[in-house]
């Protein structure tokens, strides 16, 4: 089917979802509804659930049913598994190698030879470790591990390595070495694609399925004018690995993915998939203290600088992380921007704190928590603090399945220029191209969070979101904005400014019909309080 009759087929479909009970009230039929038989808690009389969350739900995605896409595959190894817990015993211990942990001497080279010494965990214990230049990551199952992020404190001071950059990378270089058109269109939340017969995909591939953006693809949105920055480029949209390859009568192959697609791809722009190899598989960043606030001046003089960046890596995780105020630079942080996850499949974020950086202008600076071009990262139980957009996805096409589970997001500002640090409120937002399937779960937002048409924006960022949901988002005063393209969601919220109404100018243009809303100042009693640990229970009975 092409894109825009399964768009047309999708909006019918959402619609008749939007009319299943008052937005602004309990769900009809709430009353009645009981949790399912293995859940741990039993609904309460005056619980409710969403109409499109029956008691039940199963994974695998209804489109007749209007029930919600499953996202319990984000994060490391799909949820499947805790995250490690690595020990110092027998760890590389970074002061064997001359780190200096009272923070009076520059320990780039130790901590970098400690490193590149073997791949396995790298301790490094209680201190202020000052880091004059830029570490470097690139062998697989390399954890930094340190002793809580209060303890063990890493102060980068480099201004001249940086420059969009990080001062420190994990860094994989994932890559294609087969290319195999697809012989027929997926369709929404489709577990497989075909294929021409002796594809030589085998079970156990890692690949990426993706599409050019193609002039039709680019009308179908209504983005033409807005998405020239990827005009005629093939982008892999779903990271994926196989896992059965079927020959069938026709000639052709049937390949089963671990991950339904959740949006469809067009034989009509390109699509293929592609088998991949270079990922950094199970690295991890553990109890360590990050900050790189400099002079305001030459703060202001770079873009885009992370503290950390995992790009093109596979399940790896980063726990226990905070930022803290630079011993020179007081009341700040962070030159630019906190954690950079571009390029990457499966990666956690857990229970960390990132806030105040001094560049919060133009240009891409105060992301504190920046996903790009990545699939199944989950952000958990996070703070991010006075940054320019607090929790983002950026840049281009390519990102899905982004769950924000128990965040907190508060003080965005974007500030207009270095003589100028006040602003307007920013929001933890969907920022680029159409980012798909992003879950947004019992959180709190204080500013505010957004998933609109930014049109000509950041070069024609455009739509930036479709088939994404806020689930249980409260607040206290802020504000919630749901304008996506095609099918949006919003289901239960407390103390928040909710802006769903189209009026087909700025932000919400082009975004008929209004995104599905309901139980709106009834979160507290909303069953499950979390989409992603009730789904995630389910699918692994964990």
């Amino acid at each position: 089917m092409e894109l825009d009759a399964v768009k047309i087929a999708c909006l019918s479909m959402f619609t008749l979802c939007a009319c299943a009970g008052d937005p602004t009230t309990k769900p009809a039929g709430a009353a009645d509804s009981t949790p399912p038989a293995d859940s741990a808690d039993s609904a309460t009389p005056s619980s409710w659930r969403s109409t499109l969350y029956p008691d039940d739900w199963a994974p695998g995605f209804s489109t007749e049913a209007g029930q919600l896409r499953d996202f319990s595959y984000a994060g490391y190894r799909a949820g499947a598994v805790p995250l490690p817990t690595p020990s110092a015993e027998d760890a590389v211990d970074v002061r064997d190698f001359g780190a200096d942990p009272t923070g009076e001497s520059d320990s780039t080279a130790a901590i970098q030879a400690a490193i590149d010494a073997a791949a396995a965990t790298v301790y490094l214990p209680e201190g202020l470790y000052k880091v004059d230049g830029a570490l470097l990551v690139t062998h697989d199952h390399t954890v930094l591990l340190g002793d809580g992020s209060d303890r063990t404190r890493l102060w980068f001071t480099a201004t001249d390595t940086v420059d969009r950059g990080a001062h420190l990378t994990f860094r994989g270089s994932p890559t294609a070495d087969l290319s195999v058109p697809l012989t027929a269109d997926s369709a929404f939340e489709a577990d497989r694609v075909r294929v021409a017969s002796g594809s030589g995909l085998v079970v156990g591939d890692e690949v990426w399925v993706g599409i050019t953006i193609t002039d039709d693809f680019i009308s179908d949105h209504g983005m033409d004018g807005y998405w020239t920055f990827s005009h005629d480029a093939w982008r892999p949209f779903f990271r994926r690995t196989v896992t059965a390859v079927t020959d069938l009568d026709d000639g052709t192959e049937d390949i089963l993915l671990d991950v339904t697609l959740p949006y469809p791809l067009s034989t009509r722009d390109g699509a293929r998939i592609e088998r991949v190899d270079g990922y950094l598989d199970e690295v991890g960043l553990v109890g360590v203290g990050v900050s790189n606030a400099v002079d305001w001046v030459t703060a202001w003089s770079l873009t885009q600088v992370h503290a950390v960046a995992f790009e093109g890596v596979r399940d790896a995780y980063i726990s226990d992380l905070a930022t803290f105020e630079t011993p020179t630079q007081p009341g700040y942080h962070l030159q630019s921007s906190g954690i950079l996850v571009r390029n990457s499949r499966r990666v956690t974020l857990a229970d960390s704190r990132l806030e105040n950086p001094q560049n919060r202008g133009e240009g891409g600076n105060g992301y504190l928590v920046d996903i790009r071009t990545s699939n199944a990262v989950l952000v958990r139980d996070t703070t991010a603090l006075a940054g320019r957009h607090n929790f983002i996805q950026n840049w281009d096409f390519g990102a899905s399945d982004l769950v924000f589970l128990r965040t907190h997001s508060a003080g965005g500002e974007a500030f207009t220029s270095s003589a100028d640090p006040a602003g307007a409120t920013a929001c933890s937002e969907t920022h680029h191209a159409l980012a798909i399937a992003v879950l947004v779960d019992d959180s709190t937002t204080d500013d505010c969070w957004k998933m609109v048409n930014r049109l000509s924006y950041s070069s024609g960022a455009g739509h930036t979101a479709t088939e994404s949901v806020f689930w249980n988002v409260r607040g206290d005063g802020g504000s919630l904005t749901s304008h996506q393209f095609g099918r949006g969601y919003v289901v239960g919220t407390d103390g928040l400014d909710i802006i769903t109404e189209v009026i087909d100018i700025y932000e919400s243009q082009g975004t008929a019909p209004e995104d599905h809303t309901e139980g709106l100042d009834e979160a507290a009693t909303l069953e499950p309080q979390s989409l992603y640990d009730d789904q995630l229970a389910r699918r692994t009975g964990r």
